[in-house]
């Protein structure tokens, strides 16, 4: 199915700073030169020339054998060395923002998950005591994160929206509401997603914010305890909004414009939660208009909403419209097919619908009149069993040749 254009993911980085120590520093001392006396001790000028030969080839070697250095900590020579380089490399920054040198360990340790300095910037800007965190505790919080499942390249995008992050402590704040979401019914292996998807929900309370929407949505909105978890990880957002808004505000919209029963708005609501967040003038009317204009009756229109609420999430003029041209001048459909397979909507008009069609065009099996919607809803393998009769190889062959002949006529129309 079609990727929705309203739900966004994203993010690649390394992982935690090594912090790997070593032990000892050996001082090398002694270039090889003799003393002056015993240069003396020599009587003639061919041993002096001798000497002083030895001499020159012993301070040669010792000058450029390779020294044992210690690493950072052993005698202090590698902190100030480390020191200048984060000021070479912060200095600039520290100007502009401000900041001492005290807290550029912290951002040294940030570096290793991509942040640059304009990165730092924009968390400066959008709170700066995020920026002067004990790097040690810092560490020990994004450490958690990545250990409950958000993924390493995710944790610079993380806190650039929410930088307060660093604040938040494992005991007080990071498990509970790790703690919260598990207690919803969500699988550990999305927590981390869900977190990724809505960081500000750690600065929610569990119990005066948290669980008064959760209750808000059982009771209020009546969405199903077993499908709790399900509605969360569609839509992390529907936990950090007025719920009691957003509800009241689409309910009374749905209801007034298409006479939708209550039911039917909260089985919206169970399968596309986005449906909440979605604005009323710019999405959803936009949407039901296009429709209309379409030839579509209210109670059609609300019988496609409710089985496929993701059309509210589609572009009109990238999505819906060359749809629409297509279902009529290709297929020869009328629109009310629709409202039988409202999923057509879903689908990609290059990578399935126009190759399927064109495919049993070409092998003279497409019925006469309108084509069969039936046919776009199987996998490929089963199209290719049960209504083109051939090997899924030769219709994925068929496809591609079919999808660069498309990509050739878009270059010469730009």
């Amino acid at each position: 199915m079609e990727e929705s254009e309203a739900d966004n993911q994203i993010f690649k980085s390394q992982n935690a700073l090594d912090t790997s120590q070593s032990s000892h520093r050996r001082s090398d001392r002694g270039w090889g030169t003799r003393s002056l006396e015993s240069g003396r001790s020599l009587k003639t000028s061919e041993g002096r020339n001798s000497l002083e030969k030895r001499n020159i080839r012993n301070f040669y070697h010792a000058s450029n054998k390779p020294k044992n250095v210690g690493s950072f900590g052993a005698d202090g020579r590698d902190k100030l060395e480390a020191g200048s380089s984060r000021k070479n490399r912060f200095g600039r920054l520290s100007e502009e923002l401000d900041l001492e040198e005290k807290w550029f360990p912290l951002l040294d340790y940030l570096s290793t998950f991509g942040l640059k300095e304009s990165h730092f910037i924009q968390m400066y800007e959008r709170h700066m005591p995020s920026l002067q965190i004990n790097v040690v505790s810092a560490q020990e919080r994004l450490e958690f994160l990545l250990s409950v499942g958000v993924k390493h390249k995710d944790i610079r995008k993380m806190l650039l929206r929410q930088p307060q992050i660093l604040e938040y402590t494992v005991e007080n704040n990071l498990k509970s509401h790790v703690a919260f979401l598990v207690s919803l019914g969500i699988p550990d292996s999305r927590v981390g997603q869900i977190i990724t998807a809505t960081p500000s929900l750690f600065s929610y309370s569990v119990e005066n914010s948290l669980k008064p929407t959760v209750r808000y949505l059982l009771e209020e909105v009546g969405i199903k305890k077993n499908d709790l978890a399900k509605v969360v990880q569609l839509s992390p957002q529907i936990l950090v909004q007025r719920i009691d808004s957003s509800w009241n505000t689409r309910f009374s919209f749905l209801t007034k414009e298409l006479g939708a029963p209550r039911d039917s708005i909260v089985k919206m609501v169970r399968k596309h939660p986005q449906l909440l967040h979605y604005s009323i003038e710019d999405g959803l009317l936009p949407r039901i208009n296009f429709l209309r204009s379409i030839g579509m009756r209210n109670s059609d229109i609300l019988k496609v909403l409710t089985r496929l609420t993701q059309v509210f999430s589609l572009s009109l003029e990238g999505n819906l419209k060359p749809k629409y041209m297509y279902l009529i001048n290709e297929l020869q459909n009328e629109v009310q097919s629709l409202t039988k397979y409202p999923m057509y909507l879903s689908l990609s008009l290059d990578q399935r619908i126009r190759p399927r069609h064109r495919f049993l065009v070409a092998l003279k099996k497409a019925p006469k009149g309108p084509f069969p919607l039936s046919s776009f809803v199987p996998s490929d393998e089963s199209f290719c069993q049960q209504w083109a009769g051939t090997s899924l190889d030769k219709y994925l062959a068929f496809r591609q040749r079919l999808l660069l002949k498309e990509l050739a006529k878009k270059f010469e129309r730009q």
